[in-house]
């Protein structure tokens, strides 16, 4: 499977100038190639090929006076930038056809844009030096802050500008089936929430971080600055860096929790089971910012994924199953709950049930997996009468009072 390994770049002045004519050059191409296609189509023309497009205004653009300025840059970067728009004019027409979620159509990029990228491949010749820095033609030799190694050679590395004007390195790795680790017995289901971001199935809860609520005061002077300052002004752009960079210590700081979480779940579990949770659905709701926040998405990618690099077992239940409504101990169906209900008690059988603990072990067993012992009851219910018992004495029994 291929992996992707990000790293912190740190560039020199002259290196940031070589980067942002790099981040340019590859703009402009993307741009004049979606007005070609798109001048094309309303023109009713044949769709331009990748490479007559390469040719018109790559190799040809050279050598006119108003694209000179293109042959200051690798031209593997042009040639990448029409990789991409290929790639999202796939994904239009590939949501049009039902294979994937619907999208837009490719808009153009913009120079104001605060995220900006190119992409480098082995044709054009970087490297890894022996002084462990990044050569990458015609920019030079980055500064790069490793903080581990890579498990094989990189097919290619992409540089990143990220909104807070910090750079990064992301390569692309292929790994095989050495990293897979050996078997183990227990298996867990995960009940994702908002008051806690994980219950699983064997009871543990594990709280939600909150990230972004913590740090609300904070970004609520970043932005209160911001606004006050002359649009287009310096202090202005100053003050945007602060706001993109208090962003970006949330964004971080619940990634980092997600990769810990994840990876000690894959680790100590051979199976790990969740729910396909509607998330774009909840966050039209008031629930928004939480669920924003919290980040299911992200974290359920990352189980995904190295559940496949470590040779685990991931399943993904339907998120129309009734995990909440199901009693987990006699399986009888007791209906929908309001939210502010964390502990019910079964109708059927009695036994007191925390919702949480309830629905991570209705996943389990939707999943196939093996139910820890614990379940989710929160005390034992009523034990129900044998069949002999069951009915009245047809005579009174005296009793004496204690």
């Amino acid at each position: 499977m291929q992996l992707r390994y990000g790293f912190r770049l740190y560039p020199s002045a002259g290196q940031r100038r070589a980067l942002a004519k790099a981040f340019g050059c590859a703009r402009v191409v993307y741009n004049d190639a979606l007005r070609a296609r798109e001048t094309a189509r309303s023109e009713g023309m044949p769709f331009p090929k990748t490479g007559d497009l390469s040719k018109l205004l790559i190799t040809e653009a050279k050598d006119t006076p108003e694209r000179a300025w293109l042959g200051e840059v690798s031209a593997v970067i042009l040639q990448q930038s029409l990789r991409d728009l290929d790639t999202a004019y796939k994904n239009f027409f590939d949501g049009l056809k039902g294979k994937r979620p619907r999208m837009g159509k490719p808009r153009y990029k913009s120079r104001k844009d605060t995220r900006q990228a190119v992409r480098f491949t082995a044709n054009a010749r970087w490297s890894i030096t022996p002084g462990q820095k990044l050569r990458l033609p015609k920019i030079g030799d980055l500064k790069v802050k490793w903080s581990r190694s890579l498990p094989s050679t990189p097919a290619t590395v992409t540089v990143v500008k990220d909104s807070a004007g910090r750079y990064f390195a992301s390569f692309v790795v292929e790994t095989d089936a050495s990293e897979v680790l050996p078997e183990t017995t227990p298996e867990v289901a995960i009940d994702l929430g908002l008051g806690h971001f994980a219950v699983l199935s064997d009871g543990t809860k594990i709280d939600s971080p909150r990230f972004l609520r913590r740090a609300e005061k904070r970004l609520k002077k970043a932005q209160r600055d911001l606004s006050r300052k002359e649009k287009g002004s310096s202090n202005r752009n100053k003050a945007r860096m602060k706001v993109a960079s208090a962003h970006a210590r949330v964004a971080d700081a619940r990634r980092e929790f997600h990769h810990q979480l994840s990876t000690r779940l894959i680790r100590e579990n051979q199976a790990v089971a969740v729910e396909d949770l509607s998330v774009k659905g909840l966050a039209r709701t008031r629930l928004a910012k939480s669920v924003h926040d919290a980040g299911w998405s992200a974290f359920v990618s990352m189980l995904e994924y190295k559940a496949a690099r470590y040779g685990r077992t991931f399943v993904k239940i339907g998120r129309f199953e009734p995990t909440s409504q199901v009693c987990s101990r006699c399986g009888v169906k007791d209906g929908p709950k309001p939210l502010g209900v964390r502990v019910w008690t079964c109708g059927a059988c009695g036994a007191v049930l925390d919702r949480d603990i309830n629905a991570a072990v209705n996943v389990a067993k939707a999943a196939g997996l093996a139910v820890s012992a614990r379940g989710a009851q929160v005390r034992p219910g009523l034990v129900p009468a044998s069949r002999s018992e069951a009915g009245t004495h047809p005579t009174l029994q005296s009793s004496t009072a204690r």
